[in-house]
């Protein structure tokens, strides 16, 4: 039960009891995950695309790619809007926006148009990358919060699993049109959850905190961002163009295609949750974050070389890949959030996910080239690069005992 709330709108901490915390993280992980499907869905049809629309797979990555842009253009305008008017308001606008946008994305009768409602579709939804997670990091103490944002950040691959198992089959079986149901749905069932149990977590009074600009203290965070951003790119390529690979060079059907992906985003989320219960139990996030960057990298250069050999480990590879690459999300999420503070955390955590998703845009349109010219093999292989260039930049000596 909720009694009270503190100047700046948020409920007493006192009055929020256990049960409701965990509710709130249910939703806020419905939230994110209705965000991911928006997201990244478009990405599962590409085949549909390439195959029914005769669009190249260059063209069919930047359609792909258009949420993406919309994100990147809009976080930090949103973690603005969280450190100004709370959390529940963000949540409940972006993912209303979301689902206009997504069912407008039903109706529109050309590429182009597709391309540009996909845009608008991602800005209205990256309202939940700051909220989301500001409302896991108010509500819950430190010893839990690696665990906590473990489970949300299990919402961006559940969520993409969820679209490759749907949308693919439905724009397989049915057309573009009847697939983009699945994320306009998905945005409107979070926001009657967030409407029904989120409530904004304590924090300074508007006028009254002093906290200074974390950016300008040292470079901590700023070589987060900028780790985060060599890791998003094999975890990128593997979302967008796994399937189309198993499809196109390995000649699965659609549909288990989709659910080998679905399988995989599945173990990835569960890895987000052990990678959050482990920087718990080792009591950092940076220890935990080089591991999965120098794991990373290694799994990737491991399935270029199976993939060029037309090896049938190649698959199980590319289920490790999934799981390894997106292990570090959370681990960087909440780092960034626990250094910039209450009220710096809404735009640090939107230039956070501004870095992120300014690579991750780029990667379907020039992978896409990529694999047209040199083959997956060669794409797959060269994003190994990225998280190996990484893990020494990880600043793990700066890391404050958490608190």
């Amino acid at each position: 039960m909720v009694a009270g709330r503190t100047a700046g709108g948020a409920a007493d901490e006192l009055t929020v009891g256990t049960a409701r915390r965990w509710a709130m993280l249910a939703a806020s992980t419905l939230a994110q995950g209705a965000a991911a499907v928006m997201i990244h869905g478009p990405a599962f049809l590409i085949p549909a695309l390439h195959d029914r629309e005769g669009l190249s797979l260059a063209q069919a990555g930047v359609v792909a790619a258009a949420p993406t842009v919309g994100v990147m253009l809009t976080l930090v305008l949103w973690g603005l809007v969280v450190d100004r008017r709370g959390e529940r308001f963000v949540l409940l606008v972006g993912l209303g926006a979301t689902a206009v946008v997504g069912a407008a994305a039903t109706f529109v009768g050309s590429t182009m148009l597709l391309a540009l409602t996909l845009l608008l579709a991602g800005a209205a939804a990256a309202s939940t990358g700051s909220a989301s997670g500001r409302v896991v990091v108010g509500w819950f103490p430190p010893e839990r919060r690696g665990l906590a944002m473990g489970v949300r950040q299990m919402a961006q691959p559940a969520g993409v699993g969820i679209a490759a198992v749907s949308i693919a089959v439905v724009a397989e079986r049915h057309g573009i049109a009847a697939a983009l149901w699945v994320p306009t749905a998905a945005a409107a069932l979070a926001a009657l959850l967030v409407a029904a149990v989120v409530v904004d977590p304590p924090r300074p009074a508007p006028g009254t905190d002093r906290t200074p600009n974390p950016y300008r203290a040292d470079s901590y965070l700023a070589r987060i961002h900028g780790v985060s951003v060599l890791l998003v790119v094999p975890q990128f390529l593997v979302w967008t163009f796994a399937f189309a690979w198993l499809v196109q060079d390995r000649d699965w059907p659609a549909a288990a295609a989709g659910g080998l992906v679905a399988g995989a985003q599945v173990a990835g989320a569960l890895g987000r949750i052990a990678a959050g219960w482990l920087s718990d139990v080792v009591g950092a996030r940076l220890r935990p974050l080089r591991w999965v960057a120098v794991g990373a990298g290694v799994s990737m250069g491991v399935l270029g070389v199976a993939a060029g050999l037309d090896s049938a480990v190649a698959v199980p590879l590319v289920v490790l890949a999934t799981v390894v690459t997106v292990a570090d999300n959370g681990l960087a999420f909440t780092a960034v959030a626990e250094r910039s503070g209450p009220s710096w955390s809404g735009r640090a955590l939107g230039t956070q996910n501004t870095a992120q998703y300014l690579a991750a845009s780029a990667v379907p349109p020039v992978a896409g080239a990529m694999v047209a010219t040199w083959g997956y093999a060669a794409a797959f292989g060269l994003a190994a690069l990225f998280p190996l260039l990484a893990a020494p930049l990880v600043p793990v000596r700066d890391e404050r005992e958490l608190t």
